[in-house]
């Protein structure tokens, strides 16, 4: 039996569109797959931190403060019709990275800490104390130019402006994976009157 070129062009374009949607239509289900989403916000304390410490005397530019309180929750998808028991979340670890907003490129390491933390949907829980940069990363660039120069290496700025990114993992207890993020910017400087 011989085939039609114009069938045969036909039936492969056919085949290649139906691969497509069904490769979009699987990484659509998977991203979305837990019956909730966890979901990450922060509120702000401080947005400057001053290399050199506090000034001598001034409460108000505290450093030993914290920089600021993260917000975890869980949110039910679709709330009504589905068996409950197991949609609590695991949270068991967070990523922190940065990006430069100043025009920099230089970074500190990006890391990932191990956490423990059972959420149940509609009840919010509150991070006070959480690392967003290692101490031994405050002594290596792009800060160790600050520390000696005043001055940023690459941007010749008296500051390095970042954001920083803390995503955090997690499962039901079913085993769906569930992932939130939320996002702060910092300014750093050095001998620049305290932290605020």
């Amino acid at each position: 039996m011989k085939l039609d070129k114009k069938k045969t062009l036909s039936l492969l374009l056919l085949t290649t569109v139906a691969t497509f949607a069904f490769s979009c239509t699987s990484n659509e289900i998977s991203n979305s797959a837990a019956p909730v989403e966890l979901i990450a916000s922060n509120i702000q304390e401080l947005q400057l931190i001053d290399l050199a410490g506090d000034p001598a005397g001034d409460p108000d530019k505290d450093c030993d403060k914290d920089i600021g309180k993260i917000q975890l929750q869980t949110r039910l998808k679709n709330p009504v019709g589905e068996n409950q028991s197991f949609n609590d979340v695991k949270v068991t670890r967070y990523r922190v990275t940065y990006v430069r907003t100043d025009g920099g490129t230089v970074v500190p390491a990006s890391f990932v800490r191990s956490i423990d933390l059972l959420l149940t949907p509609g009840a919010p829980t509150t991070l006070g104390s959480f690392l967003v940069i290692q101490p031994d990363a405050l002594i290596q660039a792009p800060f160790a130019a600050l520390r000696r120069n005043g001055r940023d290496a690459e941007t010749q700025r008296p500051f390095v402006r970042l954001d920083v990114i803390m995503d955090f993992f997690g499962e039901t207890l079913a085993g769906a994976s569930v992932q939130g993020r939320t996002r702060f910017s910092l300014d750093f400087c050095f001998n620049c009157g305290g932290c605020n």
